[in-house]
């Protein structure tokens, strides 16, 4: 056993760059959290015709080519993706913990066929996935993108797992579980799941970054996040014409997604660490 969830959390605090990302995510969930409270109207434009603001005491990230807060509008995109990061991902590690611990205790069969889906599922794009939605939805709504995130990002999550569970099978307290007659569903709930948590708590951590990525990504394309609900993607993408004279509209919510991301990678690698028996 590579140590509990608690003193790995705590290593990776005490690591400078697991710190530094739990301080800068801490501060992003309390923005998104409190901002509503004082900021302005993030979909009020007061006066379009003015065009974009550079950045002063009235708006202090400026105002985008409507006039709207820039702020405001990255506070509420915060919000946004962070939710769809958080609920995909937490689908995607959900089904990813299932079919894992499914794969690695039963073996035989079981192993050999969800093992071949999972590798005919990767072999596909999940950007091509997506796109292919288009098809079917001109706007996708904001809850089936949700789910079709979390629905294509479970595979990595399954063989992190499956190969964790498979370590863990012959461990003596999984075979004396077995020899006191505890049923198949109570060893890997009660005992490979509790004990597998290190790769799961890693790659949920990453693939948050990952979705923050791919659903800024999608909005800038206009297939994510639908105006006007503000994203980040988005938000780079209304700021395009305006690139050269207001270059604010567009670098603030590109720099949100770089710390963003930065952050949960920083934490990911220290929760990683962590859970390494090497660095105990």
């Amino acid at each position: 056993m590579t140590g509990s969830i608690w003193s790995a959390l705590q290593r990776a605090w005490r690591d400078p760059g697991g710190r530094v990302g739990i301080v800068v995510l801490v501060g992003l969930v309390l923005a998104a959290l409190l901002g509503p409270f004082g900021l302005p109207d993030p979909l009020a434009a007061p006066n379009p015709i003015a065009g974009a603001q550079p950045p002063g005491p009235d708006h202090l990230l400026g105002t985008d080519p409507l006039s709207r807060d820039v702020f405001a509008r990255l506070v509420t995109g915060a919000r946004i993706s962070l939710t769809v990061a958080g609920l995909a991902v937490l689908l995607a590690v959900t089904i990813g913990a299932a079919v894992g611990i499914l794969a690695g205790y039963l073996g035989g069969i079981v192993d050999s066929v969800l093992m071949r889906l999972v590798d005919g599922a990767m072999a596909i794009p999940r950007l091509f996935i997506l796109l292919l939605l288009t098809l079917v939805w001109e706007r996708i709504p904001l809850a089936a993108f949700i789910l079709v995130i979390g629905l294509t990002g479970w595979f990595g999550t399954s063989r992190l797992v499956r190969g964790e569970v498979l370590r863990l099978r012959s461990a003596e307290f999984v075979q004396a579980a077995g020899a006191l007659g505890a049923s198949s569903a109570r060893v890997m709930l009660r005992h490979l799941f509790p004990n597998a948590t290190g790769p799961i708590l890693v790659a949920a951590t990453l693939g948050v970054g990952e979705v923050i990525l791919l659903e800024a990504g999608l909005s800038f394309l206009g297939v994510g996040v639908q105006p006007p609900t503000p994203s980040w993607g988005g938000m780079i993408l209304d700021a395009r014409s305006v690139l050269m004279t207001a270059p604010w509209a567009a670098v603030f919510p590109g720099l949100a997604i770089v710390m963003t991301v930065l952050a949960v990678n920083l934490i990911g690698d220290a929760l990683q660490s962590g859970f390494d028996p090497r660095s105990a």
